[in-house]
């Protein structure tokens, strides 16, 4: 029998679900649950050029950000190849044909490794929108009307980020979610009045008015002040709280005002470059964190019954500094895919090592593992496709393949069935 306790975390998951949208869509950067897995069944293992592709569809450039999908629609966010343009693309999911493209913005900016077309899209399965490096933030219908735009970046300042703005909009309760957590100096153009600010914001999507901005304050300095991450919702004692980290702290915030409810500080010897990649992951009401440049991986207990927050446990063997973490059927799988290459399956309550095991080849791994139907699917920014097996006592890989389609640092999504799998020049489809 469930305890009261259980039924309230699983009511209030329940209500983060629905306000995502249904578990077959993939309507954000990190999936349904916001933890890079999803409840599809009958996902392809294996596949080739000809052989469980549905769909090919080109795209005009390369970007980092996840495909997004819902109400049979995929929505893509890509640079222009050989111009400073971006756009949104929006493509059926069943044949692959694109229905709309929208000229989003243009900026010259460059980054290593990065541009800006970073940020994921997201949907609700009624509108979409897309963020971008410089700034630029429009929501669309399903049709590809323009329902507003907003530029971040002249309304609150250079978004001072040293490899570019990267952080993807969420969409929960009615409120379209973003994060600005930068360092206080800009390292380039625009300059800057004064010192500059971190915070996040709750956007009203239909409008995109503002309903709250929230500063969120850190003693880190200079590139410790950044972050990469997302924001996501985190359903705990029948209520939701918003979780955030950078600058050296994890934060709660009240999904209605901003409020910050509660801050933990996971690095207190202050450096220079802590600041962080991978986005925050939660399940068995714990919430796992990622340092900087392959610190140590921590389980947090958030706080309760008076008693502060506390790390549980930590992992510091093949600790990612890019790849955030993923939380599926009860496992925690935590990636090095720059360094070591190596994938750790652990247990998210103890940080017990079942399985270890490294990938083969000399790529480097940018993105991050999704996983369903019992399967771990990544992919390498050369364009190595690996699925292993989740779960179990043993590392196993289940399939290899390479797309010779390089940059490559977008996840793999997945919906309705299928795989989606975007690189440099396509977008696939990936099944029966």
């Amino acid at each position: 029998m469930m305890s009261i306790r259980s039924v309230a975390l699983l009511n209030a998951w329940v209500l983060v679900v629905a306000a995502s949208g249904l578990a077959s869509d993939w309507p954000q950067w990190r999936g349904p649950f916001f933890n890079g897995s999803t409840d599809e069944h009958n996902l392809p293992v294996s596949w080739s050029t000809t052989e469980n592709v549905a769909w090919v569809s080109p795209l005009p450039g390369p970007s980092g950000a996840t495909p997004v999908i819902a109400n049979g629609r995929v929505f893509v966010t890509s640079t222009v190849k050989g111009t400073p343009d971006f756009v949104a693309l929006c493509f059926d999911a069943k044949t692959g044909k694109e229905l709309w493209r929208k000229q989003a913005g243009s900026n010259p900016r460059k980054f290593t490794r990065n541009n800006m077309a970073s940020p994921s899209p997201a949907t609700d399965g009624k509108s979409v929108f897309f963020l971008y490096g410089d700034g630029t933030l429009i929501g669309f219908d399903l049709d590809g009307k323009q329902l507003w735009s907003r530029s971040i970046e002249k309304e609150y300042g250079n978004l001072a980020l040293q490899f570019g703005y990267s952080n993807s909009p969420v969409l929960h309760d009615g409120k379209l979610l973003i994060t600005v957590i930068r360092r206080d100096k800009p390292y380039r153009e625009p300059p800057a009045e004064g010192l500059l600010d971190s915070f996040i914001a709750a956007l009203d999507p239909a409008t995109g008015k503002t309903l709250w901005k929230q500063p969120r304050k850190t003693n880190a300095f200079d590139e410790g002040m950044e972050t990469y991450g997302t924001l996501i919702p985190f359903a705990r004692n029948g209520k939701v709280e918003l979780l955030m980290t950078g600058g050296d702290f994890v934060t709660a915030h009240d999904p209605a005002s901003g409020k910050e409810l509660w801050r933990f500080e996971y690095w207190q010897q202050k450096v220079r470059d802590s600041r962080v990649i991978p986005t925050l992951v939660t399940g068995e009401g714990l919430i796992f964190g990622s340092r900087h440049k392959n610190n140590p991986v921590f389980a947090l207990e958030p706080p309760a019954d008076g008693r502060e927050a506390r790390i549980l446990w930590e992992f510091a063997e093949a600790a990612p500094d890019c790849s955030t973490p993923l939380f599926y059927d009860d496992r925690l799988y935590v990636f090095d895919g720059l360094k070591r290459k190596t994938i750790t399956c652990l247990d998210p309550k103890t940080g017990r090592t079942f399985w270890q095991g490294k990938l083969s080849g000399r790529s480097l791994w940018w993105s991050s593992f999704t996983a369903a139907d019992g399967k771990l699917y990544c992919i390498s920014e050369s364009g190595e496709i690996v699925v292993l097996q989740a779960g179990g006592d043993e590392f196993k890989v289940l399939f290899e393949m390479k797309i010779e389609e390089p940059p490559i640092q977008s996840s793999i999504a997945i919906a309705g069935g299928h795989l989606f799998i975007r690189t440099a020049a396509n977008l696939y489809c990936i099944g029966k």
